[in-house]
Order: structure tokens, then sequence, then C-alpha cells
């Protein structure tokens, strides 16, 4: 993978991430960030951490300190804001993709921010938006996308 090649992350990945119910989902979320995080490649937008704090505090019931504490280390990747167009964008996917008006911001801001690749279990895995592939994080590894050098270190 080039250094150029981003991943937009959607906010199942940090729900997963601190979900004590799925073990397996969990474990996978934790890989996958922990990779973003070192390799420097991870991208989201402020829709994706507003989506995460709301889901984490109410449905999760993340003490809501934890879930600011992630919401703060997550904006250092950076978040894609909402702007008018941002939404010109979103209205764009809706028709040419048929997409609801939630899923299209995700992928205009995706697009926004430059990402190849979009970390979601809610899209059709394969599928492609423009440049945008989906992959779907708990059917895939971060290993098909990093390599590994021979001194143990992680790099993209």
């Amino acid at each position: 993978m080039s250094g150029a090649e981003a991943f937009f992350v959607d906010s199942n990945l940090p729900l997963y991430y601190v979900d004590p119910t799925s073990r397996k989902k969990r474990a996978s979320a934790k890989e996958w960030l922990d990779q973003l995080w070192i390799s420097g490649s991870g991208r989201l937008s402020w829709q994706v951490l507003n989506e995460f704090y709301w889901n984490a505090i109410r449905k999760m019931r993340l003490d809501a300190a934890d879930a600011r504490r992630i919401v703060q280390d997550l904006s250092h990747w950076k978040p894609v804001d909402t702007s008018f167009g941002l939404i010109q964008q979103a209205w764009r996917w809706m028709d040419d993709a048929q997409l609801s008006y939630w899923d299209a911001l995700i992928v205009a801001a995706a697009e926004r921010c430059g990402a190849r690749y979009l970390l979601s279990e809610d899209f059709q895995p394969g599928r492609t938006y423009g440049t945008i592939q989906v992959v779907n994080p708990f059917e895939r590894s971060p290993s098909e996308f990093f390599f590994q050098r021979s001194n143990g270190n992680t790099r993209s």
C-alpha cells in the first residue's frame, strides 16, 4: 500500500472497539484502529464522531467521559467538516447511487478527504463509489492492506 492511500472509518469501527458484547468484532476493530494510528492513514468526519458519541453513551452505556476521550483522540485525524459543499456532494451521491442522505454524507466525506477505502459494515463490501472502495473491516484484515517490515515495525 502506498502512503497516499487513506481509510475512511464509519462509526461502527470505533463503536465495536468499545463494545464488550462482541469479542471478535472488538478485536477486529482494535486491530484496524491500531494499524490506522500507526500508519497515519485513518480518516473520518465530525458526523462519524457525533454518531459514535451518541451511540456509545446511549446504546452501549459507555461512560460519557470515556466516550469524550475517544472523540478527542480521534479528532487528531482532522475530521471532515460538514459544509454546504459537502452537503452538495452528498446530494450528488444520493442521486447517482441512490444512497440515503446520511450514507451519502459518509461517501462525500470520504471523497473529500481523499480516502481510497471506506471501512464500514453498513455498505456493500467491494462496492465502489468513484475511487472509493468499501471494505468490511470485520471480513478483511488490515494485514491485507499493510505489510510488516522485517524489523517488526508496521508501515504503510
